[in-house]
């Protein structure tokens, strides 16, 4: 870790302008090392602060400060990550000359990114919720994200990646059960593996946590299975695909667009 954080410290000595996170030990410690703009949701000393963090399904809205002026914001992406990218930008465009109204006016305006914590149903009892996490520290971002505003159950669908890192798999069911209320396990891109093998790798991650689970190995079997059982106020979250629109099997890849397979259920409910 050593090595790897030296490495990146030889980034900050050729460089004029610096901005340091003071919410992460590292961050801490260049800035100390180096000096700059700072940011933090934490730290009321920083440049640049935010406060009065809420969260909801449609974002996340915030006040960010800089020493006399504020501003009230709202983000697209709900999380605290969401926060912390919006300083680090604000940061490098004050940084760049623009005024602290012309950057918190268009931080505002950002489009949220397809496939990441994007909402994909409106008006309805329960929340289905698209998003790309596919390690066990994305999965844990993500939920512990949906857990600060969830009112009802937090339902999990996710699988693993076929020929990729095995070990990897009971860790990610690891994080998903610590979060969620309900857990369906299902296929990711298996690639050349067998669905039913990886799934056998997820399983020791779910020993012991009490958390209730279904195995449906069929991703859209499962995506079915979620919104038939699903309970008011339920955020089910479709986890590992986000932008895609294919899945990769043996026999190849195949058209697998989750917006399209959300709406095919719901029209059937």
């Amino acid at each position: 870790m050593e090595n790897y954080r030296e490495a990146k410290a030889r980034l900050f000595e050729l460089s004029e302008k610096k901005i340091f996170n003071l919410d992460d030990e590292t961050g801490r410690m260049f800035y100390h090392r180096f000096g700059g703009m700072t940011y933090s949701i934490e730290d009321r000393r920083a440049d640049l602060f935010a406060d009065e963090i809420e969260m909801d399904v449609t974002g996340v809205s915030c006040r960010i400060q800089k020493r006399d002026e504020t501003a009230r914001i709202h983000l697209s992406t709900p999380g605290l990550f969401t926060v912390h990218n919006a300083l680090l930008a604000a940061g490098i465009l004050l940084e760049e000359g623009y005024s602290f109204r012309q950057v918190t006016e268009q931080l505002s305006k950002i489009p949220s990114v397809p496939g990441r914590a994007e909402v994909i149903t409106r008006g309805l009892p329960f929340t289905v919720m698209l998003d790309y996490a596919h390690t066990p520290d994305a999965l844990e971002n993500i939920l512990t994200t949906i857990k600060h505003y969830a009112k009802g159950r937090v339902v999990t669908l996710f699988g693993c990646g076929g020929d990729r890192d095995r070990s990897k798999r009971p860790k990610m069911a690891a994080a998903v059960a610590q979060y969620s209320d309900f857990i369906i396990v299902t296929s990711d891109n298996p690639r050349t593996e067998d669905p039913a093998a990886i799934i056998q790798d997820i399983l020791p991650g779910l020993t012991g946590s009490n958390v209730p689970y279904a195995v449906v190995e069929n991703r859209k079997e499962a995506i079915g299975y979620a919104i038939h059982h699903a309970q008011e106020n339920d955020i089910i979250l479709l986890a590992g695909k986000g932008h895609e629109d294919y899945q990769i099997l043996k026999t190849g890849k195949i058209r697998f667009d989750e917006k399209e397979i959300v709406k095919e259920f719901l029209e059937q409910e």
